[in-house]
């Protein structure tokens, strides 16, 4: 028994030296990692790396009532996104469109998880003060209102909230009618009472009563009082107001109404409503017409070999966002409610060659009353500032 414990431990030592010789040749042993032609070799990297979006890029998101498209409020607040967008690499935008204008604050909670700023064109949003406090981390933009929370106006270090002078725009609108009217009949068609829908209305009676005594103009501003409007007090701020922004066929009746009156020019501030008065002027004779608003809606004027809008009554809101979501983008974005006119550049009228149709007299005199409304000389009517549109300073 002990001979074949000494024969098995000499087979066992033979087998270990013969592994050695077998494992050890003389070579170094070899490597799978690949030499970089420098005598180093690195580790393999993977075939494909996650894309990593740059420092500082937002996904933003833009809701609104009437849609992205609406050439006016919602569209220009979208191309203020898409300038910041086309702007930096990584950027994306997403529009989401919410039919009930009484749950547009609870749409935004429901959806601000997904986002890193979110843009909320009109005065419906104002209540969402809480959604904003309760998501420190997130940026929104808010136009047209001031944040509120339980009523309360409130200012929030994560939201820029603009509101604008649109009487400002609405004068000029005003003034540009009165003196380019042939029948002397013009007319202003809303979408609901909100603030700045009222300011517009307020903002263009005004400019038709300036000129009429500082121009020798005799316009009449025809009001239909089956659409009069109702404002957020339960005043009564008559005008014409389809009591919707989205509704093409209302605003296309009113239209008719109104030409059917006699009125020539007729300034929309209606949202996507408003395309409705622009389909029932284009289908009208020739020498009626529109003037936009918020937007240069020139190109939306287009019917044939004719143009039907005369010019634009402007709120610079393209800019302005995408100036606020940069700011957001580079960290120096600051929340603030702001208040914008003439004078902070926030309200004009298109003037550009080619992109209205008013006449040198109309131009000459408007850059006159611009003057005039940027030094504080004239403060045309608006839904709260205690003026009204045929008393107010600088009439």
């Amino acid at each position: 028994m002990k001979k074949l414990k000494t024969i098995l431990a000499l087979m066992l030592a033979l087998l270990m030296a013969v592994s050695v010789i077998a494992c050890d040749n003389g070579e170094e042993p070899t490597t799978t990692e690949p030499d970089n032609g420098t005598g180093v070799t690195e580790p393999e990297e993977p075939t494909e790396k996650p894309e990593e979006e740059p420092s500082g890029a937002l996904h933003v998101g833009i809701l609104t009532t009437s849609g992205v498209d609406d050439g006016s409020f919602g569209q220009a607040c979208y191309e203020g996104i898409l300038e910041y967008v086309d702007a930096n690499e990584g950027a994306s935008v997403n529009d989401v469109k919410e039919d009930d204008i009484g749950r547009v604050v609870q749409a935004v909670a429901d959806i601000i998880a997904d986002y890193d700023a979110m843009v909320m064109p009109g005065f419906q949003f104002a209540p969402v003060g809480p959604v904003v406090a309760d998501n420190p981390d997130t940026y929104f933009i808010l136009v047209d209102s001031y944040p509120t929370i339980d009523d309360e106006e409130v200012e929030l270090d994560n939201i820029y909230a603009m509101m604008f002078k649109e009487e400002e725009s609405g004068f000029f609108a005003g003034i540009s009618a009165a003196l380019e009217t042939k029948t002397d009949k013009v007319a202003v068609v809303n979408g609901i009472a909100f603030p700045s829908n009222v300011n517009y209305q307020f903002g263009f009676m005004s400019g038709v009563h300036y000129a009429n005594e500082h121009f020798g103009t005799s316009a009449e501003i025809v009001e239909l009082p089956a659409y009069a409007g109702v404002d957020v007090t339960g005043e009564d701020v008559g005008g014409n107001y389809a009591g919707d922004f989205a509704d093409q066929a209302r605003g296309k009746l009113i239209g008719e109404a109104l030409l059917a009156e006699g009125v020539d020019i007729i300034f929309v501030a209606a949202g996507d409503t408003g395309n409705g008065v622009f389909a029932a002027v284009k289908e009208a004779s020739v020498g009626n017409y529109v003037i936009g608003c918020d937007v240069d809606q020139y190109d939306d004027g287009a019917t044939g070999d004719r143009n039907i809008v005369l010019t634009s009554a402007l709120k610079n809101m393209t800019p302005i966002v995408a100036e606020q979501l940069q700011k957001a983008h580079d960290g120096t974005f600051e929340g603030q409610n702001a208040l914008l006119g003439a004078a902070e550049g926030g309200t004009g009228y298109v003037s550009d060659e080619g992109r209205q149709q008013l006449s040198e007299d109309t131009l000459q005199k408007l850059e006159e009353v611009f003057a005039l409304i940027e030094d504080g000389t004239i403060v045309p009517a608006s839904n709260f500032n205690g003026h009204s549109p045929d008393d107010f300073p600088g009439l």
